[in-house]
């Protein structure tokens, strides 16, 4: 297994810029944005039309010794104002056709969330079975919106030699394990997941235990911690909706890896991956609002490097 990072929280540098701090981390694999959610700082989908420009950042890439784990385009494919969706939509195509080009075989995205019906105007997630006109748009979410919409995406990816790695999150539809296995029971095995503990924990969700549950369908990583505080807990419950620079008051707040839990915990994460199957790479992403991207990623390179197990098992001599 081994470290690489999700490059947007270094957007304020260059590509170039980028490689040279990640190389003195000894990190050699980046995970890019191409649009949507994240921008596109450090990958232009403009190469698909400019050979020149991408045949310069293929040799970028190698000359500095750094591969790409992923491609990633979070967005809201399935937002009910058409113009966003399509907009959203249009970014996933193209990331797919530019991984393609480089020989990724990853995409990352969010699965998205319809309105409750067609003529809503913002997204609706529904999180409770009563009263049971909840149910009515959940079926007709699935059924109308989020199946045709995957199942013609995960064949077009297919077709191009790439899989999606849905990034479970609350405020979409798939969020859980049980939402992301059914989507992929239905669109195929193009269609897993991109797996960030850190949306599990403030489920209460344990990721561990998940892993047993999701196997084969881990496509990518990030690696992205959670701290729950207990005396606001009872208050707010998981459902926080609260900004999440008011850290005093929120009963979650996302951490650098290693300020959530610590190094036990994670090495039995990393060796959970592996016993699974995934022996790929941990993207570091920062989205802790106590430390500044540089310290955040300078703290989780350090923290993981003790963590990951960067080789692989020899036959014991009893085998």
């Amino acid at each position: 297994m081994k470290l690489g990072v999700f490059t947007p929280l270094l957007s304020q540098l260059s590509l170039k810029d980028v490689l040279e701090k990640l190389s003195k981390l000894d990190i050699h694999t980046v995970e890019l944005a191409t649009g949507n959610y994240p921008g596109n700082a450090h990958c232009d989908l403009g190469m698909l039309e400019d050979a020149t420009a991408l045949d310069a950042f293929k040799s970028q890439l190698k000359e500095s010794g750094f591969s790409i784990s992923a491609l990633s385009c979070h967005g809201n494919p399935l937002h009910p104002d058409p113009a966003q969706a399509k907009a959203a939509q249009e970014i996933n195509r193209r990331t797919i056709l530019l991984a393609e080009k480089l020989g990724v075989t990853e995409i990352v995205d969010f699965s998205g969330c319809p309105g409750d019906s067609a003529e809503a105007k913002a997204p609706n997630w529904v999180t409770c079975p009563w009263p049971p006109e909840y149910l009515d748009v959940l079926a007709w979410q699935w059924e109308k919106v989020v199946i045709p919409y995957w199942v013609e995406r995960a064949k077009f990816a297919a077709d191009h030699g790439v899989r999606i790695a849905i990034e479970m999150h609350p405020g979409f539809v798939v969020y859980s394990p049980e939402t992301l296995l059914k989507l992929r029971a239905i669109a195929g095995p193009a269609i897993g997941c991109n797996y960030d503990p850190s949306h599990m924990f403030w489920q209460g969700i344990d990721p561990i235990a998940a892993i047993r549950v999701l196997g084969d369908a881990i496509l990518h990583v990030h690696a992205k911690d959670t701290q729950m505080y207990s005396s606001n807990l009872v208050r707010t419950g998981v459902l926080d909706t609260k900004p999440y620079t008011d850290e005093r008051n929120r009963g979650w707040i996302f951490r650098t890896c290693g300020y959530g839990h610590g190094a036990e915990w994670w090495k039995e994460f990393v060796s959970t991956l592996r016993m699974f199957g995934y022996d790929n790479v941990l993207s570091i992403e920062h989205e802790d609002s106590l430390m500044s991207p540089e310290e955040g990623l300078r703290r989780a390179a350090q923290f993981l490097q003790d963590v990951v197990i960067q080789e692989k098992p020899t036959a014991a001599w009893w085998v």
